[in-house]
């Protein structure tokens, strides 16, 4: 789950890492009101998941309230455009103003969890900012690294590793290793996938801040945390996928033109690569999994085809816990129930296989039944086009 820039500085603020003084607003009155609390101007900040903000024109310097009424004015209700939301935008319904603070150097924390090695990864880098992405690309060596041991956290000594190598001044060491702990504590206090800070900033007079935040919790334990769950933002999430969570679906919303449902993420992976090999492109990745009742499967169906650009459907099953009569009874009720008028190619193999397919073949709907993954594949891409 995704949260706000905001939002994740106030949990680091919580676990004892330094972030700028602001307030979020809603309305430019607001804003004029906010601004007037700080004496130096303040940075007007747009809201939205999505990285680039400022590149895109969602973080601007306001020297005083006037300008800050004027800046918060045009930012809010804008449609944001980045490299990360794509040609669609978001709209920005929020901004936060911060304190403008005398920059000395900006530079890079994060921690993600490093597969190969099975433990979170501390990232460090001299340079940070808006191109970081490009800096670990042209010059991975610049990025430090020091793996965090689960229960033990980030030690001193491999915060003052990092701090050093990062070429802090010795003045402001100490207030760096404590941010760097605070920042792996937070990881792991709110089950974070993702905590980066971008640009950690050193002022002008040796002080440390984290300038900009960001954090991804997993979702998977969000049950420990039913505090973080209200700081979900619907409205920055697609809502298809809204839906879709809602009936405990796997949903992730595609560019291509070809719906899939699928039973198992491996299946699904496998299902829209070999939709690709055959020429298609996948308008999603949808799955049901393994014990999905006849009703989630109907809405399943229903989220899949309310994507406009689907033009064909591809149901790719292994009836193990979830049978293929239960897939098929659930299939066929949606398509009578939605009126579905694109084509759609079943393949499935497992548990009632054959009753699933007398299922299919006496609804009297145009299902195509398809022998095989790459006989699917190729059928779905041909009716899609």
């Amino acid at each position: 789950m995704k949260i706000h820039e905001y939002q994740a500085k106030a949990i680091l603020a919580g676990y004892g890492v330094p972030v700028p003084r602001g307030e979020v607003v809603y309305t430019p009155e607001d804003a004029e009101a906010a601004a007037r609390k700080f004496d130096n101007g303040v940075v007007v900040k747009a809201q939205i998941h999505a990285g680039g903000r400022g590149k895109g024109g969602g973080v601007k310097l306001a020297k005083d309230a006037q300008e800050a009424f004027a800046v918060a004015k045009k930012m809010l209700g804008m449609k944001l455009v980045t490299h990360q939301t794509g040609p669609e935008g978001r709209t920005v319904h929020r901004v936060l103003l911060e304190e403008a603070l005398p920059i000395e150097r900006e530079m890079y924390l994060g921690i993600v969890l490093d597969r190969a090695r099975g433990k979170p990864v501390f990232m460090a880098c001299a340079e940070g900012g808006v191109d970081i992405e490009e800096v670990a690309a042209r010059r991975p060596e610049s990025i430090l690294k020091e793996p965090i041991e689960p229960g033990l956290g980030l030690a001193p000594f491999q915060a003052r590793k990092l701090a050093f190598g990062m070429d802090i001044p010795a003045a402001s060491v100490g207030a760096a290793v404590k941010a760097m702990i605070a920042l792996a504590k937070a990881y792991e206090g709110v089950d974070a996938s993702l905590a980066e800070i971008n640009p950690f900033i050193l002022t002008t007079d040796g002080r440390v801040f984290a300038l900009d935040a960001k954090i991804n919790l997993d979702d998977n334990a969000l049950y420990r945390h039913k505090d973080l769950l209200e700081l979900r933002d619907l409205n920055e999430e697609d809502p298809l996928e809204v839906d879709a969570s809602r009936f405990g679906l796997n949903y992730i919303k595609l560019d291509g033109n070809v719906g899939c449902m699928v039973n198992g993420a491996g299946l699904a992976m496998a299902t829209m690569d070999i939709i690709q090999y055959a020429g298609g492109r996948p308008a999603n990745f949808l799955d049901v999994g393994g014990g999905a009742s006849a009703e989630q499967i109907q809405n399943a169906f229903r989220i899949l085809i309310s994507d406009k650009n689907v033009k064909a459907v591809l149901i790719n099953i292994f009836g193990g816990i979830l049978r293929c009569d239960v897939l098929a009874t659930g299939v066929v009720t949606a398509a009578r129930e939605l009126q579905i008028s694109v084509p759609i190619v079943v393949r499935m193999e497992g548990t009632n296989v054959e009753e699933g397919r007398r299922i299919l073949r006496e609804s009297g709907l145009n299902f195509t039944v398809a022998d095989g993954m790459k006989d699917a594949a190729e059928k779905v891409v041909r009716l899609a086009q």
